[in-house]
């Protein structure tokens, strides 16, 4: 594989003299300054990675010295260290609500697990080779990124944390601060980094959003894959453009400069060839957060195995792409992502579930590396062994097409009952445009009840998250106070609004325990004085009896457990309190 950076041309041999002498002392003036910027990775010969306070330092005396370069503080992470946004503009407008409006806004985040650190090198070098001409600049496009965005494992610096990664030397670690993995944090927002990521994601309003990672999993012949938010879920034109013309074009203008590139191989401990699938990428990630806002997201996964310099090459080859990409589409991708924010208008229903199409499969050309089923010497059970010494190009079956296997009708607003702090602070950082109810009122809504859910026996990301959440739903006239939110849906955080607040999507706020107190019974009985009620109760209500011996005659372990069957009826008493496991967002269906 052939590893560059794109260069400027060292002029004509065949001019006169004067003009040679003229061009290279020009030549040599701009070689001078870019020596001025050489990073650590640079003058490593490639096996090293920046320091958190020399990217920064770095982007401070670019920002300094050239005009067309811009750098803010913003907000705060757990590190206690700000957030900074550099922006690159030839015009130097840094005014993003203004230049939005003319150009492409691309939006890259580095460092969000800091041991994958080849997107904060090769973003250096980019700001660094635009600014100095080094390359040409783009007309269309203004660049933004996020030179770290977990400060704190920046900080953690190592060098023994990545134990399947061929370098760099020294990295930071995957945890943040608070040991949260930031990539798993775009719709809970646990962390101070997430809530200021949505002021910087709100403020940039980017078209397209890279987040550069390094991969783990698999060995195979590729030092670039991708991992595009997946279509489907995209939706529209959107999806499409993002699957047909966008991908194939980043694909075709890689492989025209050499540098082969795969989606994500999606696999562990078994060979590719067997056939793997798209990752689907839930709100909780970062493409799948920028995807609710309509923006084109993709993650750069290069291969832990290949060496440093290569990887850090490949990203930013893969990024110069993206912006010529961005250019040529300029007009195409405005006009996709303004007619998105009113495509919500044509539709009844949401998607809340997904699963992978098995009627579509994509056929790829995929260069792999041949493995056998060996005895561990270890372990003295079987193992994996790639032969680098045995690469193959073969068919091999990649799924990347899903299908919703549930939805919910799209209501006319959302109701959330007043004191829930958290979600409301996440709606405000969201720009969720919401009203709250001037006096008591009773409105007619469809009620959830948690009917079912499951809860993780494991801790994942500071939670015990719930799945295969199902509720009971009722239509109520509920008397809502003074103080309540009113949450209308007909607004461009839509998709934002329905992926939280509808328990049953995957990342939903329930999901994520936020309304886990509902789920505790607070007042209960005395079985010794509710017997005599449960007697009586059973007379009165002859449907009621009914249904009780039927649940005793058809269920062993009911009818075997005398607390069972108290609580049963207790729960169909009037004693039982309406709070237990009621959901307390309520939704007003359009009429």
């Amino acid at each position: 594989m052939r590893q560059r950076f794109t260069k400027i041309s060292s002029g004509i041999f065949n001019l006169l003299v004067l003009t040679l002498l003229f061009c290279s002392s020009c030549e040599s003036e701009q070689d001078d300054q870019t020596a001025d910027y050489k990073t650590r990775f640079e003058l490593s010969k490639g096996t090293e990675t920046a320091t958190y306070l020399e990217t920064i330092d770095f982007y401070i005396r670019l920002a300094k010295d050239f005009p067309e370069i811009n750098m803010q503080t913003i907000g705060s992470t757990d590190s206690g260290y700000p957030l900074h946004i550099i922006t690159y503009n030839p015009d130097g407008d840094f005014n993003l609500k203004k230049v939005s409006s003319d150009k492409t806004i691309l939006f890259i985040n580095n460092g969000i697990h800091p041991g994958e650190s080849d997107g904060i090198d090769a973003t250096m070098l980019l700001f660094r080779d635009f600014a100095s001409g080094k390359i040409p600049a783009p007309k269309n496009t203004v660049l933004v990124t996020i030179p770290i965005y977990n400060i704190g494992g920046a900080l953690n610096r190592n060098n023994t944390t990545r134990a399947n990664q061929n370098g760099p030397k020294a990295y930071g670690f995957r945890g943040n601060t608070l040991n949260y993995d930031l990539n798993r944090d775009f719709i809970k927002a646990d962390t101070k980094n997430a809530r200021t990521f949505f002021q910087i994601f709100h403020t940039v309003n980017p078209d397209i959003f890279i987040d550069n990672h390094v991969s783990n999993g698999a060995d195979y012949q590729y030092t670039l894959t991708h991992l595009f938010t997946q279509h489907n879920k995209f939706g529209g034109e959107l999806g499409d453009y993002i699957h047909n013309k966008m991908m194939p074009s980043l694909e075709k203008s890689l492989l025209e400069d050499d540098w082969s590139i795969t989606p994500y191989v999606n696999v562990f401990n078994q060979v590719p060839e067997k056939g793997f699938s798209q990752f689907m990428d839930y709100p909780r990630y970062s493409t799948g957060y920028t995807t609710l806002w309509n923006t084109f997201g993709m993650m750069v996964e290069t291969h832990m195995l290949k060496p440093y310099k290569q990887r850090v090459e490949g990203t930013y080859e893969l990024m110069t792409k993206m912006i010529s990409l961005a250019e040529t589409d300029a007009k195409e991708i405005k006009r996709l992502r303004a007619e998105a924010k009113h495509r919500h208008k044509n539709w009844t229903h949401y998607p809340t579930k997904w699963q992978i199409d098995t009627t579509k499969t994509t056929v790829l050309d995929f260069k792999g590396y041949e493995a056998d089923t060996l005895t561990s010497e270890v372990t003295g059970l079987t193992r994996l062994k790639y032969d680098r010494n045995k690469p193959f190009v073969k068919k091999v079956n990649y799924q990347n097409h899903y299908i919703s296997t549930d939805s919910v009708e799209i209501p006319e607003a959302y109701v959330l009952k007043k004191g829930w702090h958290k979600v409301l602070t996440l709606l405000d950082l969201n720009k969720i445009n919401y009203n709250t109810i001037q006096k008591d009122t009773v409105i007619a809504v469809e009620s959830y009840k948690i009917d079912h859910y499951k809860t993780l026996d494991y801790p994942y990301e500071g939670h015990y998250p719930h799945y295969d959440t199902k509720v009971k739903v009722s239509v109520k006239n509920i008397k809502f106070q003074q103080g309540d939110i009113l949450i209308p849906t007909d607004q461009e955080g839509i998709r934002y609004i329905i992926e939280t607040l509808e328990p049953e999507a995957t990342d939903s706020f329930f999901n994520w325990n936020f309304f886990d107190s509902i789920l505790q019974q607070k007042e209960g009985f005395s079985p010794y004085v509710f017997e005599d009620e449960a007697a009586e109760l059973l007379k009165q209500n002859q449907v009621l009896k009914d249904s009780f011996l039927s649940k005793k005659a058809n269920d062993p372990e009911f009818n075997a457990n005398w607390y069972a069957q108290l609580d049963w009826l207790f729960k169909r008493s009037k004693h039982y309190e309406e709070a237990h496991l009621q959901y307390p967002v309520y939704r007003i269906i359009k009429k």
